[in-house]
């Protein structure tokens, strides 16, 4: 009786809410006449009556982007009898259904995209959407092996067929995943039709037959595998779903359970059972014709960094690769060799290809001209690129596609890789160039692009970085450590690219973890690790860790040490001469970091007072503001007052006194570089374990600082034909050394240095053989005889004048 009076009152007040206007159906994210609709609402107890009810959450709120995650709707009620049906992304719809307690329940589906959509809910079977929340899709490789099916030894499902491989194939799932006692097993195959490019270029996903019906939901299954029947055979890409067996074979975004997108070696036809080296060469030629035909798209990718270090350190433009994790074992399946992968976060612009960067155990780059392990640039990005829906962007399948099954027909089913590696050769590092670095930490202090430390302790919201011309914006938010010192921390971040979402990074309530909000509303990242938004990704390992990338290349750090924030910004060399703020200009020249907003530069950077100037000058405008203010004390204190708070005057030195109780421990904690940070952070914000993050923040941005020192690089050497090269790095201080095969003679340098300037010392060694001393020999011989008889003939021919003239000087006359 209690369950159902709510329900009057929860359509009651629906009902007045629509009569007066101020319904939060189809209005979510809006601010209305005498309520809102917006994120912010809950905090500040201003939403619509219905606001719950139709700007909903799900839980769980992700999953994979082959679908089949059952989700409820949190807060909402429907009736018994409604028809539930829910949209994704504006135009897939899957059916759900409402449970005994009145909550609606649907299954997501297979996307062709990752990241946030919409979600809209219907109750009368897709007449009316009312309500809308989010989804976050997940890339198979991003998503915890826990929701997904495994195939037991993968190996050997991907090598089936080749020799010496054969046998039972096994799977394994968490029968949870799927509510039923019965369950069907299902191959799906992908594939992409039309031509490369052009209009026609389709993706799609195919039930193509079921392994078995009806098996028991125990969360195994094992079977010997056949050919490929009725032409399914051809299908060399795709994935095993187990679902329950109430459902049609085949039917699309049922509750289910997906194994890894693989190579179907395993049910391709007779042919590749009977020969599979031969199959496999003469896909891998059909590849290699393919790629000859279609555009090239090599020029238009980044450089791979040259080091490990400077790979893991350039994080707004660098993303470890799931398949080959250096902090997760090392366990590179297609890159034998490498210790840690990296991929460019973002796909190249035109033909949304990717670079995929692989590192040895000394921080070298492998290459393939060294190793079958070595970096490879992709066609297509494995975390895949906006548009999504279409070839060659589809996350996961469209790489699969045209990289890696292309591998498996040259490297891995046959021994022809110099196919493969004629279209994906290694980018070296030539001309990467590190990005430049600036933090902001403790109380607060700050180290600009260019190297200028300074403290500024004002109070309000500042910029940080500004660039007009590459549209980039970051804000940060001061308030003071506690309310009887006059020093200032680092509380809120805000930032935003061009037209793409707002994120800010915020202190918790708690004070003990950092809260991610996009567009005003908080982000979880209880599910997944990584998400990706419009126009940025953000990656969040832990609850005092997180990490914004953007489109430019650009990154934000952000990391909680004893309740104090640091912020690291990380540009790419396309910033230099373009930013303005706290963090300066990123120009090279530290004598202009601190300019004032009408242009007049600081002169005495170690006089804070002036300093302070400076920094008073880099306050935002109320227009410009991009932080969400969604308490009374954020609206009072920072929305609608000055954005840098003249009342608050700062301590601008450091007191010096020797009785001072925390004097003592000051001395223990602050040594070395940055020690004059600690030492304020301690002895004036009164707070040793601020003064010991401060130390810590500061080290950690000289160790970065140094992980991303330019290196040179002079490129890649070949091995000489008919020799050998030792040796596989080429950056500054790399040493090559080159030797010849029995019979074969060295010309050139054997050793060869890379030198500061990007070049060689030296000369390219090359390798002589007997054929060509032979040649040699024969053609010496040859012009020697020529010269003989030539000099032979002048000689007789001058023997012979020399007796016609003394027959005429006996006879009396003249020549």
């Amino acid at each position: 009786m209690e369950r159902f009076s709510m329900l009057i009152f929860v359509l009651l007040a629906a009902c007045i809410c629509r009569t007066l206007g101020n319904t939060c159906e189809r209005q979510c994210g809006k601010k209305l006449f005498t309520c809102s609709c917006e994120p912010t609402c809950k905090s500040l107890k201003t939403c619509c009556a219905d606001y719950s009810e139709f700007c909903v959450e799900i839980s769980p709120y992700s999953g994979s982007i082959m679908g089949g995650t059952e989700f409820v709707i949190l807060n909402a009620t429907f009736n018994n009898t409604s028809n539930l049906v829910c949209r994704f992304h504006g135009n897939t719809v899957t059916e759900g259904y409402v449970d005994g307690d009145r909550r609606g329940h649907c299954v997501s589906p297979l996307l062709y995209r990752t990241g946030l959509v919409s979600v809209e809910i219907s109750s009368d079977n897709g007449t009316t959407f009312s309500r809308t929340g989010t989804w976050l899709s997940v890339h198979t490789g991003k998503l915890d092996s826990k929701f997904k099916a495994a195939m037991v030894n993968s190996t050997q499902w991907q090598y089936y067929g080749t020799p010496n491989v054969g046998g039972t194939l096994n799977m394994t799932w968490n029968p949870s995943l799927v509510r039923a006692d019965k369950v069907n097993i299902e191959l799906w195959g992908y594939r992409e039709t039309g031509e490369p490019y052009e209009t026609d270029w389709r993706a799609e996903w195919k039930y193509l037959y079921t392994l078995a019906k009806d098996h028991p939901n125990t969360g195994s299954f094992s079977f010997v595998p056949k050919p490929g029947q009725n032409g399914s055979s051809s299908w060399e890409l795709g994935s095993v779903r187990v679902s329950s067996n109430v459902h049609q074979e085949g039917k699309s975004h049922v509750q289910a359970v997906w194994t890894e997108d693989h190579a179907l070696a395993w049910q391709l036809e007779e042919k590749f059972r009977e020969n599979s080296s031969a199959w496999a060469l003469d896909k891998c030629l059909a590849w290699d014709k393919l790629e000859e035909k279609i555009l090239s798209f090599i020029r238009e990718l980044i450089d791979c960094p040259c080091t490990l270090a400077q790979a893991r350190a350039d994080t707004g433009r660098f993303h470890t690769d799931y398949g080959c994790d250096i902090e997760k074992g090392s366990v590179c399946t297609y890159h034998p060799g490498a210790v840690h992968c990296v991929r460019a976060i973002q796909a190249s612009p035109l033909y949304g290809a990717g670079q995929q960067c692989c590192y040895d155990s000394n921080g070298t780059q492998v290459l393939t001209g060294d190793s079958i392990g070595g970096s490879t640039p992709d066609r297509a990005h494995d975390w895949g690129s906006p548009p999504y829906d279409i070839p060659p962007h589809v996350p996961g399948q469209s790489h699969w596609v045209y990289d890696v099954l292309s591998f498996y027909y040259c490297c891995l089913w046959s021994d022809n890789c110099q196919y493969y590696f004629k279209h994906r050769p290694s980018s070296d590092c030539r001309q990467y160039k590190t990005p430049s670095t600036a933090v902001v930490f403790g109380d607060p202090h700050f180290v600009t692009f260019d190297g200028v430390s300074y403290s500024f302790n004002g109070r309000g919201e500042y910029n940080l970085v500004t660039s007009e011309s590459m549209r980039l914006r970051v804000q940060g938010r001061t308030e003071p450590v506690s309310g009887t010192i006059n020093a200032t921390k680092l509380t809120a971040v805000a930032m935003k690219e061009s037209y793409f979402d707002i994120v800010e990074v915020r202190l918790a309530s708690d004070q003990n973890s950092l809260e991610v909000l996009r567009d005003g509303k908080s982000l979880s990242f209880s599910e997944q690790s990584w998400i990706d938004l419009n126009g940025v990704s953000v990656f969040s390992p832990s609850p005092t860790n997180v990490t914004a990338m953007f489109r430019s290349g650009a990154g934000v750090e952000v990391r909680l040490r004893e309740g104090i924030m640091t912020t690291t910004v990380l540009l790419p060399e396309s910033f230099k001469n373009t930013t303005l703020g706290l963090l300066g200009r990123m120009n090279g020249d530290p004598a202009d970091d601190l300019t004032l907003n009408n242009g007049q530069v600081v002169q005495n950077q170690s006089n804070p007072e002036e300093v302070f100037s400076f920094g008073v000058s880099c306050a935002i405008t109320q227009l410009s503001s991009l932080f969400t203010y969604d308490t009374k004390y954020l609206l009072d204190t920072y929305a609608s007052g000055p954005k840098h708070h003249v009342g608050f005057i700062p301590v601008f030195s450091i007191p010096e006194n020797p009785n001072d109780p925390l004097a003592n421990e000051t001395s223990k904690i602050c040594s070395g570089e940055g020690s004059q940070f600690c030492r304020y952070d301690i002895l004036v914000g009164r707070s040793p374990s601020m003064g010991n993050a401060s130390r810590a923040s500061f080290q950690s941005h000289i160790s970065l600082m140094k992980a991303l020192a330019p290196v040179a690089a002079c490129g890649y050497v070949a091995a000489p034909e008919n020799g050998e090269k030792l040796g596989v790095s080429y950056v500054q201080g790399a040493k090559l050394t080159f030797s010849c095969n029995d019979g074969y003679t060295l010309q050139g340098s054997q050793d060869r240095v890379c030198q500061e300037n990007g070049q060689w010392s030296g000369e390219m060694a090359q390798c002589v053989g007997p054929s060509n001393n032979t040649a040699g020999i024969i053609a010496g011989s040859v012009i020697g005889g020529i010269v003989l008889i030539l000099i032979i003939t002048m000689a007789v021919l001058y023997c012979k004048r020399q007796s016609r003239k003394s027959k005429v000087k006996e006879a009396g006359g003249s020549f």
